[in-house]
């Protein structure tokens, strides 16, 4: 029987999860939207929406849904979105999955889910709301990321912010992978991809208990109808898959950089199989934020239950019913 369960595209920041979205999105029975601004923050103010078993409050969650920036890029109707929300099962995370569901039936497919990097460090959460998702996350040289991220324009002008963008997504990477079963999470890396797709991109479909469609490796055709025309940092998405940028972290990093890059990211570089080029002494700042950055790493989950318990006491409301209920998985749970 094929599989309806939902898949989410994470990653570092500017690894390839646009790419990997248009790949996975030119499949025929899988649809993945742009980028939106609803997913997290609906989470983390659920206790504000109050009990979803009362339709008024499921319209008035619709509502704050199809108001939130960059929601006009999904190309949906909004009272359509209001009408079938409302309509849904009474959970949080069915609202959101409902969403998803008519963005894939714009384009006559059965498969739904979502692309955005920094879910990658909120997996627990997203797991909460889609039980039975499958987690795709790509993997890019650490040096090519902060490369990459030097350049975007939306982008901090702090290289450590860079720097530390990229070893949080490793160490949520490594931390998933000890987590969550080779049914849910699936690790590609970028330069495997991009060297030969057709393998992986196999072994990705095999993951997702689907048939490889040839057109996945042409994700440049998907670009035109998936990616806003004013996301201009996305316009290589719009050419061939290429080997261009791979490595390009050693002509568009100053020494400097990548000896910064190699001493805070320290052994995270070769767990993903990247060589380092320096063997530079970490100097005390670079320990100080190894330390830091490992402390961040084993408190995450501590830190996710404490605001979990914050929000209950501040509104003063009871767990509202997060798991969605519209997937076969999803009912059978």
């Amino acid at each position: 029987m094929p599989t309806d369960r939902p898949i989410f595209v994470v990653g570092c920041p500017r690894s390839g999860t646009t790419m990997l979205q248009l790949m996975l999105h030119a499949h025929p029975r899988i649809a993945l939207p742009p980028e939106n601004r609803f997913v997290m923050p609906a989470y983390e103010r659920r206790h504000e929406f109050g009990d979803l078993r009362d339709p008024g409050h499921r319209r008035d969650l619709a509502r704050w849904i199809v108001e939130t920036p960059q929601f006009e890029d999904l190309g949906l109707d909004a009272e359509r979105v209001v009408d079938a929300v409302v309509g849904a099962p009474p959970s949080l995370g069915s609202a959101i999955g409902t969403v998803f569901r008519l963005y894939a039936e714009r384009f006559g497919k059965p498969r739904w889910g979502d692309k955005r990097p920094s879910y990658l460090r909120s997996l627990p959460a997203l797991l909460r709301m889609f039980p039975d998702a499958q987690i795709v996350n790509i993997m890019r040289d650490g040096r090519d990321c902060v490369a990459s991220l030097k350049e975007a324009p939306w982008s901090s002008a702090n290289l450590c912010d860079h720097i530390d963008n990229w070893a949080r997504a490793a160490d949520a990477s490594l931390r998933a992978e000890r987590r969550y079963g080779p049914g849910t999470y699936h690790l590609v890396r970028y330069e495997d991809l991009v060297t030969d797709p057709e393998p992986h991109l196999r072994r990705l479909c095999a993951f997702l208990d689907e048939e490889y469609h040839p057109a996945m490796a042409r994700p440049d055709e998907m670009a035109r109808m998936a990616v806003p025309e004013y996301k201009t940092w996305h316009t290589r998405t719009h050419q061939s898959v290429t080997t261009e940028r791979v490595r390009s972290w050693q002509q568009r990093l100053s020494a400097g950089e990548i000896e910064r890059c190699e001493a805070v990211f320290g052994s995270r570089l070769h767990r993903f199989g990247y060589e380092p080029s320096t063997f530079a002494t970490p100097t005390p700042t670079d320990r100080v934020d190894r330390v830091r950055l490992a402390v961040r790493d084993r408190l995450a989950p501590v830190r996710g239950m404490a605001n979990d318990a914050r929000a209950v006491v501040r509104t003063r409301h009871r767990e509202p019913a997060v798991a969605a209920r519209l997937t076969s998985g999803q009912r059978l749970r």
